[in-house]
């Protein structure tokens, strides 16, 4: 009885709560019986619920392609890249943006690194095809030739492109990781800057005893918050910028990629709901076990 009035106190907050569940159930929880997909053997003529189990068939074309160590080498690996650079270099941008005392150049400095943020994917690939191409491309047409070098066929050569992707998604995504680093050290209180002052501590001592420190809770969160998706790729990034160029599918072919032309040319949408379960299961395994292993070292930086 008393837990029912209770309820009946709060029910304001309970009706403010209400469409936010709502969108949640709708958005995120109905569509996961469509990983009933994965597992079915899809004709349009039955239905999904009426076409025949498929058992683990449509998870083979994953695992029993020669594609399959590529494209799970490439995901992985640049991911990881990602998550590092977007760290380190998200970090240490927003310490020296921290440290400008006038709050223009601040505002420009900033809105300059975030502005990337806000282009598709469709206008950063015909940016990149301006420095990288063959005969009027920036690159061969200015700075190679500048220097003497042969000009590079950037689209035919794949040993360019584990480079060029991280330079691409660390100019288009720093300012977004920047900008939560930055908006965390305005919460810092001042007096621990100025008691390092008076003891003579210097700015980069600061920095690694104080301001890195505090940001660690929050670097936790991002970190494990990206391990989740660790085996999805940005599809933007891996099929627009590289223009879908066969030549150099070996370091720019990955999982998501690989199930979008697979899709294309066999239109089974069976394969491809098996591939994005393998990714979300992945995905939930791995943030369980990295929060796991947080939890370990420091119970109050993690997640759950």
């Amino acid at each position: 009885m008393q837990t029912a009035r209770s309820y009946f106190k709060y029910w304001p907050l309970y009706l403010m709560l209400l469409p936010t569940t709502i969108i949640l159930i709708v958005n995120n929880y109905i569509p996961m019986f469509g990983l009933l997909i994965a597992f079915k053997n899809v004709n349009y003529t039955d239905g999904i619920f009426g076409s025949p189990w498929a058992g683990f068939k449509n998870f083979e074309f994953l695992f029993r392609t020669n594609d399959a160590w590529i494209i799970t080498r490439n995901t992985l690996l640049y991911n990881i890249v990602f998550i590092t650079m977007n760290i380190v270099i998200g970090v240490s941008l927003a310490m020296l943006l921290n440290e400008l005392r006038g709050k223009v150049l601040h505002k420009i400095y900033q809105s300059a690194m975030f502005f990337p943020f806000f282009l598709s994917m469709v206008v950063v690939s015909y940016l990149v095809y301006a420095f990288l191409n063959s005969e009027n491309g920036y690159m061969n047409a200015s700075v190679f030739r500048w220097f003497g070098w042969e000009p590079a066929d950037w689209y035919a050569d794949p040993k360019y492109w584990p480079f060029i992707l991280p330079l691409v998604n660390i100019w288009k995504s720093i300012g977004y990781y920047m900008v939560y680093f930055v908006a965390a050290m305005v919460t810092f209180n001042s007096e621990y800057y100025e008691a390092a002052v008076i003891d003579g501590a210097s700015k980069w001592q600061q920095a690694i005893r104080i301001t890195l420190p505090q940001l660690t809770p929050l670097i936790v969160i991002l970190t494990l918050l990206q391990i989740g998706r660790i085996f999805y790729a940005d599809f933007g990034l891996f099929y627009q910028v590289p223009l879908n160029a066969g030549a150099i599918y070996e370091t720019t072919n990955v999982i998501d990629t690989y199930v979008y032309r697979t899709f294309i040319t066999m239109g089974d949408v069976g394969m491809s709901s098996a591939a994005g379960f393998y990714q979300s299961f992945v995905g939930f395994v791995l943030v369980f076990l990295s929060n796991y292993i947080v939890r370990k070292i420091n119970k109050d930086n993690a997640l759950f």
